[in-house]
């Protein structure tokens, strides 16, 4: 049977809706838990420093994700500048802190989008989408139009609004967000999201009631929940709570990506607990407490 994306299904006017609703949050904007409450559609601007007009940062194929993502012709990943989140390690800091990025309109990133799609790629990836939902389904709307027919990847940093997800539901294919912190403390020190485990934890259960575990077919995702875990040293990111919470109210058979890539970035220099790259026996130690809570995809 082939593969037929989630938003192929969706009838016009129910997408027409969801698009009116999700710009209707902009007015009073809640797109995401910080709830800054400003007028976005007038200009106004909050934690994120963005108004309604859509700003990225690059558009193209990458070849470093997950391997069910990039197959043979890469990601078409679209980066989006700014971030709801305050990482002070941030690997993308001339993106999401420094605001990399030119404005461009819906139709034209429904244009890169079919680009991408014709170059190969086997997904669209939106990197760090969450505060422009609104705009970047406005584009999935023009382009599926224009013969866009490949899984959507909703790329982000796990601090989402469930009332935003739920609009997002039978839109987007795969879900891949981060799972920074189980730590309050740390999550607020490093990130300015006190709330970020609790927030995160109801944000993933929402994505994989969407769209489930993981489905691969030919070594490519189709569809599903993909879950990082970046580790970080001095076990800053507490991942012993979160891969527990993983194996008990998600699933065992999440494919989740424990990450080895931290390296002091930004700010991170300026706190001694980050300012190394983890040791390996920190990185192995993460990996044989997923096996023991019987997590076995994607590490």
């Amino acid at each position: 049977m082939t593969f037929r994306p989630a938003y192929l299904e969706l009838r016009r006017s129910e997408l027409d809706d969801r698009i009116d609703g999700l710009y209707g949050i902009l007015e009073d904007c809640h797109l995401c838990p910080r709830e800054c409450g400003v007028n976005r559609l007038q200009g106004e601007t909050g934690y994120c420093k963005s108004g309604k007009e859509l700003v990225i940062s690059s558009i193209g194929p990458h070849y470093g994700e997950e391997p069910p993502l990039v197959g043979a012709h890469g990601s078409g990943t679209v980066f989006l500048t700014g971030c709801n989140l305050g990482c002070i390690y941030c690997q993308n800091y001339e993106i999401s802190h420094l605001r990399l990025g030119s404005p461009m309109s819906t139709d034209e990133l429904a244009t890169g989008m079919i680009h991408l799609q014709n170059y190969g790629c086997h997904n669209i990836n939106f990197v760090t989408p969450t505060h422009f939902v609104p705009q970047l389904t406005e584009s999935i709307r023009i382009a599926s139009e224009r013969g866009l027919d490949i899984p959507l990847v909703y790329n982000c940093g796990g601090y989402e609004s469930v009332e935003t997800l739920k609009l997002l539901d039978g839109i987007v294919d795969i879900y891949m967000p981060d799972m920074k912190y189980s730590d309050s403390f740390n999550a607020k020190k490093y990130s300015n999201a006190p709330d970020y485990f609790e927030v995160c934890c109801e944000a993933v259960k929402e994505m994989h009631h969407q769209v489930g575990d993981l489905k691969i077919e030919g070594g490519i995702a189709l569809r599903g929940l993909i879950i990082r875990h970046l580790v970080l040293p001095n076990d800053v990111a507490g991942s012993e709570k979160t891969l527990k919470f993983i194996a008990d109210e998600i699933s065992k058979d999440s494919y989740v990506n424990i990450m080895n890539q931290y390296r002091p970035m930004y700010q991170a220099c300026e706190y001694d607990e980050l300012n190394r790259r983890p040791e390996w026996s920190e990185y192995r130690r993460v990996i044989e407490m997923a096996r023991e809570f019987g997590l076995h995809r994607g590490f």
